[in-house]
């Protein structure tokens, strides 16, 4: 779509509404439409990765979908706050949504995405649901995931827990956290990362694994595989698999690689074996039955876990059968809160 033609529809669908809807005293039409526009820029952006680094578009887009939503946050009730989390010599973005304003320390997630994520998602994707039942959650971005990869030049490393646990130190200064029910929750790969983080960081009161992951490794070892079997090589597969050429680009550049091999050599750490028994905290399993990614990897996971623990798996014939549940979200919140108000009333 040409990019003219691109922005007239974000601002007949997001910014015009919002402009005239707050122009109108309509505070929640505002945000809703500002909510849309975000994650139009976002979209639009997700695969244009063939060299992100030198993509004007691609960084005018996901500037875009950061600062409309930045102006939906604002619109909350009550707002949002954006987060500066300190990292070893940096920070990390992040935001803090209050179920109110009263002041009151709640259960808090901490939460982050996975291979391709950006904090600006992280909203509708947990936080709303969360909020709606009483939780707090500060969401962020961990190295090579939004904004730290393309401002800040971090990338993904493996041992985990050195990214959390300066966000769970950060966490319990704010007051309305309250320290006994800090709950960590990762999604997609992140259901990897939150578990190795989970496996060193003891200060958890439960931890969610949205979806199980035991060996990210594998999975981009078998990408490599299967081009190396095939004529092209992976060139070939790449220009005729939509998916495998987005994971490989993505993977090059959150990474910081140069080529299929570097990546399959970077991704060895990224497993959960000879560690799971080290998770301490109730830790909530999710599965789904067509996940394309990580196909029996949660039940593995589940198996070599040694705490209080629980396996819950999402079936296609319930319309959640897709990797981390895409299209039912509010089956994905149902039956993770629920969890999680009887492991921390407990």
């Amino acid at each position: 779509m040409p990019r003219d033609v691109r922005n007239q529809l974000v601002k007949a669908t997001g910014l015009l509404i919002a402009d005239a809807a707050l122009a109108a005293g309509h505070r929640v039409s505002a945000r809703e439409a500002l909510l849309r526009a975000s994650n139009y820029y976002r979209t639009a952006d997700f695969y244009r990765r063939e060299n992100p680094a030198a993509d004007a578009e691609s960084a005018r887009l996901a500037k875009a979908s950061r600062q409309t939503f930045a102006d939906a946050a604002a619109l909350l009730d009550p707002p949002a706050r954006a987060l500066r989390i300190p990292y070893e010599d940096t920070t990390l973005p992040g935001y803090l949504f209050l179920a109110d304003d009263s002041g009151t320390p709640r259960p808090t997630l901490l939460y982050h995405g996975g291979y391709d994520s950006a904090l600006e998602e992280n909203y509708l994707a947990l936080a709303a649901g969360a909020l709606r039942r009483g939780y707090n959650v500060i969401a962020f971005d961990g190295p090579g995931q939004g904004s730290t990869v393309r401002e800040q030049g971090l990338r993904f490393r493996p041992d985990w827990e050195a990214v959390v646990t300066p966000a769970v130190d950060f966490a319990l200064t704010v007051p309305e956290v309250d320290a006994g029910r800090l709950v960590l929750v990762g999604t997609s790969l992140g259901g990897i990362l939150a578990a190795r983080a989970a496996a060193f960081e003891h200060r958890l009161a439960a931890c969610v694994l949205h979806d199980g992951a035991y060996d990210f490794h594998a999975v981009i070892a078998a990408t490599a595989g299967r081009a190396a079997s095939m004529p092209g090589g992976m060139e070939a597969l790449m220009a005729r698999n939509t998916m495998v050429r987005w994971v490989v680009r993505n993977g090059r550049w959150t990474f910081g690689v140069s080529d299929i091999d570097d990546l399959v050599r970077a991704t060895e750490a990224y497993t959960m074996a000879g560690i799971a028994d080290r998770v301490t905290c109730p830790t909530l399993v999710l599965e789904a039955e067509n996940d394309q990614f990580f196909q029996g990897q949660p039940r593995r996971l589940f198996d070599e876990l040694t705490c209080q623990k629980e396996l819950i798996s999402f079936r296609e014939d319930e319309g959640a059968g897709e990797h981390c549940h895409e299209g039912a979200l509010s089956l994905f919140h149902q039956r993770t809160f629920d969890w999680l108000d009887t492991v921390l009333a407990g």
